[in-house]
């Protein structure tokens, strides 16, 4: 369902010998994520996002990760209007962190990356400066910088709570079924969710343990989250308002 760097087309190392002069001018639209049916989420954003979207997992052993679903038919995005604004109280972290991502070098060190074909770069000084006239890091861009390790410090302690659900076996295949308003049926195929049973089957000392990491009220999070399935049937009808209430808080703001 998922891609990590999905609408990211030419992520470079950012550098002052190459980005010196660059800036970021400062856009609304989503434009560049609306061909996306789901991006990923981090742990710590389940609260704020359940509300909005149903949140499922994606991937197999290793690979598994939180995603929310944002449309019922590939390179469908629900949540971005014809003028390219996010229609939700909550955007995902992962949405707002473009162009900015980091990447593994051959040192399986992290390096900041940028995407070179996002439109708001210019060579004219319009917007955020990535450099100093000496070619010293802007705060603007340590700023970005401090949000994308944040987001990066999220996700792989998102990874070792999928690996927990691994391990309990608690992930079953899950497929959505929907009757369009025009009369035609969808549905969607791909992701797991927990399986409530077996989460109530597990021994208490193992919930206990659950509820104290906190790992317990994510899962049920998750769980609450799968009733937003509906709201993508309304988003079809068009019963879903342009205007939306201020987003709640998130740790990856």
């Amino acid at each position: 369902m998922t891609k990590q760097l999905q609408y990211y087309e030419k992520a470079v190392p950012v550098s002052p010998q190459r980005h010196g002069d660059w800036s970021l001018e400062a856009r609304n639209g989503y434009e560049y994520a609306d061909h996306s049916n789901s991006v990923p989420l981090a742990a710590a954003e389940f609260a704020a996002a359940a509300g909005d979207y149903a949140i499922v997992f994606v991937g197999s052993g290793k690979a598994v990760q939180p995603a929310v679903v944002l449309g019922l038919k590939p390179d469908e995005n629900l949540y971005v209007d014809d003028q390219g604004k996010w229609d939700a109280r909550y955007i995902p972290a992962f949405v707002r962190r473009y162009p900015f991502v980091f990447a593994k070098t051959g040192d399986d060190k992290l390096t900041l990356c940028i995407d070179e074909e996002h439109v708001g770069w210019n060579q004219a000084g319009r917007g955020n400066k990535l450099f100093d006239g000496e070619g010293k890091g802007s705060e603007f861009l340590d700023k970005m910088f401090g949000f994308a390790t944040e987001y990066q410090r999220q996700f792989d302690a998102t990874l070792a709570f999928c690996r927990k659900l691994e391990e309990l076996e608690l992930l079953e295949p899950m497929t959505a079924r929907f009757k369009l308003p025009s009369g035609e049926k969808a549905q969607l195929t791909g992701f797991r969710a927990i399986d409530r049973d077996k989460l109530k089957a597990l021994p208490g000392d193992k919930l206990a343990e659950l509820s104290k990491s906190g790992e317990l009220e994510l899962m049920y999070l998750h769980l609450q989250s799968l009733r937003s399935m509906d709201k993508l049937l309304q988003r079809v009808a068009g019963e879903v308002g342009a205007q939306a209430p201020d987003a709640p808080e998130s740790a990856l703001h």
